[in-house]
């Protein structure tokens, strides 16, 4: 058998495994005694640990979810030298594992920083500008992190789809976009609104 589909076979579902470790909710209990689920949105990720509390365990959150996405990653492309199709195929085995959890029932976070750790282990400047770029434009201009969530995905697709890159990333960003899309869409109770801020600078603007 192919040595590239035999390292396939045990970096996926390692990559799944470690994904699926679910950091916030053992940071919760181990230093704020709460669970975080109980907070916010009631999902398992870093926001939460943010909204029980304690910013500076919410940052270590939030660290170990980015951090976790990145070292199959990492390997499959620095180490073993993997095809796209597995390095990728990796990347969305660990976003899979954070967002469907077996440790929490197959109930996982939104997947937003462990994306961006997977794109960080991938190396690719353009993947990483054309998802990051988009994601601070809407967090900086749109009131809420779900359209955030939804549209940033969705505009690294069109830019990809443009730009004739390659299928698989295509299909990578295609598959991280219904992800984002099923975890967010119980979220969703208005179109996308710009923040107050902006929208009153809008308006004074309009009238001078």
């Amino acid at each position: 058998m192919n040595s590239s589909i035999l390292q396939f076979m045990w970096m996926a579902p390692g990559a799944y495994l470690l994904g699926s470790l679910p950091f916030s909710v053992w940071l919760g209990r181990l230093f704020l005694k709460k669970d975080i689920r109980a907070y916010g949105d009631h999902n398992p990720g870093a926001a939460n640990v943010f909204r029980a509390g304690n910013p500076l365990v919410g940052t270590f959150a939030v660290i170990l979810d980015i951090g976790k996405g990145v070292p199959f990653v990492a390997l499959s492309q620095k180490v073993y030298h993997l095809p796209e199709a597995a390095m990728l195929g990796i990347g969305l085995s660990a976003i899979l594992g954070h967002a469907f959890s077996p440790m929490l029932g197959f109930k996982g976070g939104k997947a937003l920083a462990i994306t961006a750790g997977v794109i960080i282990g991938l190396l690719d400047a353009k993947l990483f500008f054309a998802f990051f770029i988009p994601a601070l434009i809407f967090a900086l201009i749109l009131e809420s992190h779900t359209w955030l969530a939804i549209l940033s995905p969705l505009s690294t697709l069109a830019y990809l789809t443009v730009s004739q890159t390659s299928v698989w990333e295509i299909l990578f960003m295609l598959c991280i976009a219904t992800i984002f899309t099923l975890k967010q869409v119980g979220d969703i109770h208005n179109a996308p609104r710009l923040k107050p801020c902006l929208t009153s600078w809008l308006m004074a603007r309009r009238q001078s």
